[in-house]
């Protein structure tokens, strides 16, 4: 399967499964001192609302702009490398009529970043660095409980749950 249906497979799984309320998943966390820096790649008015490691490679940062009520995702290496794939997600949940906004490329440092207006609504967002990967869904939206539904490798969904 090549790396842009991964994407959209992975998309649609966290759709089917957005339903159950309370389900969390995670992915092995890393440690503080290896945890990518955000470093303000949305740009300037973006604050770090969310993020989730990525394994132990890296960080997927999902940021918020107050004044213009987008929010913006960035998924970052914890190490400066050579290319590998990389992927930053974003979609909001309940417009079926519109597109995520995807960024997925060979990159040494960080992917993304990519952007969605949505103030007040609930957002999926997710990052993936090689074969690691990390989904929320339904995150972000005020009272809203967030849901972390896929975290892992290869598209295999793991079996932790905590809350």
């Amino acid at each position: 399967m090549s790396n842009p249906k991964r994407v959209r497979v992975v998309a649609a799984a966290i759709a089917a499964l957005a339903v159950p309320a309370g389900l969390l998943v995670t992915a092995p966390t890393a440690s503080a001192a290896a945890t990518a820096a955000y470093n303000g790649l949305c740009g300037s008015g973006y604050v770090v609302v969310n993020s989730a490691a990525i394994a132990n490679v890296g960080t997927v940062y999902l940021t918020y702009n107050s004044k213009t009520g987008k929010n913006c995702v960035v998924t970052k290496r914890n190490t400066v490398g050579s290319p590998t794939y990389m992927f930053a997600y974003l979609n909001v949940v309940g417009r079926p009529e519109t597109e995520a906004a995807v960024d997925e490329g060979q990159y040494r440092s960080y992917a993304g970043p990519v952007y969605k207006y949505a103030p007040g609504v609930c957002v999926e967002w997710g990052g993936g660095i090689g074969t690691w990967q990390t989904f929320n869904a339904s995150s972000n939206c005020g009272r809203a409980a967030a849901k972390t539904l896929y975290a892992g490798k290869d598209v295999k969904f793991r079996d932790r749950h905590q809350r």
